[in-house]
């Protein structure tokens, strides 16, 4: 892609036609959270933006790729938020055992839980949590991983279906 080799008419170009993508993918997410949720999609998006557009001299491989590393950057600001979030309940407050346990319970709860459970994985298979992240928070399709990660559909599917139970014990067992 022109942009990541610094072309800055190219990014002016690339905005409208990802942005849309985006904006779907955010609210996509934001749709799983809790309802009292302050984080928007627009502003998700705009957040991820300026994130991409620090990133100078990168060289984007495919769609896929830039997704990719879109997707890790959403996820990133959604458990941020959520981190943020949760403190902010406990703040100026003593904290009992039953509040801990609801806060738990909640759907950033939820969110934090399974970003350790993705970077426990990643220690682990760093393929597979790449996987998961392209696929559920990148919103591609298998063929678009397998391309991106140069490995085949089979190996996309296999990863994904160990990845998935993996995540699953692990945020059961925390």
């Amino acid at each position: 892609m022109e942009w990541g080799r610094g072309n800055p008419q190219a990014l002016e170009e690339l905005t409208p036609l990802v942005y849309a993508e985006l904006r779907q993918l955010a609210a996509s997410y934001l749709r799983k959270e809790r309802p009292d949720h302050t984080l928007q999609p627009t502003a998700l998006v705009h957040e991820a933006y300026l994130r991409l557009v620090g990133q100078q001299k990168v060289n984007w491989q495919y769609r896929s790729h830039f997704f990719g590393v879109a997707a890790r950057l959403l996820r990133q600001i959604l458990v941020d938020h959520a981190r943020q979030h949760r403190a902010g309940k406990r703040a100026g407050r003593k904290v009992s055992l039953e509040d801990t346990v609801g806060l738990a319970q909640g759907r950033s709860g939820d969110l934090v839980a399974l970003d350790d459970a993705l970077t426990a994985l990643e220690k682990f298979d760093a393929r597979k949590c790449k996987v998961i992240e392209l696929r559920y928070f990148g919103g591609l399709e298998v063929l678009e991983i397998s391309q991106a990660l140069q490995v085949s559909a089979i190996t996309v599917r296999r990863d994904l279906k160990v990845a998935e139970s993996w995540l699953y014990h692990e945020m059961r067992r925390g």
